[in-house]
């Protein structure tokens, strides 16, 4: 009886296979950020009571400034999401980017809506690790 062992070229592929697969779960996320900056940009522009600052906060802004801010944010992000899909180097750096400018503007945004924030700063930590994890993992996936 003989056993084999799995040849590195399998263990290679499998790598491959997980870092396709987080890359795919970044660029789902990514898309996912988009719309939900979006959505709270456009909530912001119609409806500028909808948010309530509780406690004085170091950054206080206009909801109405920071629902644009939010809506271009959520666009540009998603856009990156679906450009991830095609395995562009170019998006991966920009989703990176955008991933980092979405932390910081919900650390500011905390004061008007303090769980949805932290939450949106997860997924964008989610989202820098992928990306940078696995460089080139979906360019360089069999189609």
């Amino acid at each position: 009886m003989t056993t084999t062992q799995p040849s590195r070229r399998t263990t290679e592929q499998d790598q491959s296979g997980a870092a396709v697969g987080v890359t795919v779960a970044a660029a789902i996320f990514m898309i996912m950020i988009g719309v939900f900056h979006a959505i709270q940009g456009v909530v912001a522009l119609v409806n500028d009571k909808f948010y309530v600052v509780g406690a004085k906060y170091t950054f206080e802004f206009d909801v109405t400034a920071w629902g644009w801010v939010h809506v271009v944010l959520g666009v540009i992000a998603a856009f990156a999401g679906f450009a991830l899909f095609q395995g562009a180097t170019w998006a991966r750096a920009v989703a990176v980017l955008m991933a980092a400018v979405s932390i910081i503007a919900n650390f500011m945004w905390i004061p008007y809506y303090p769980l949805w924030s932290m939450t949106i700063i997860a997924f964008d930590a989610f989202v820098i690790w992928a990306v940078t994890a696995h460089p080139r993992a979906l360019a360089d996936a069999p189609r």
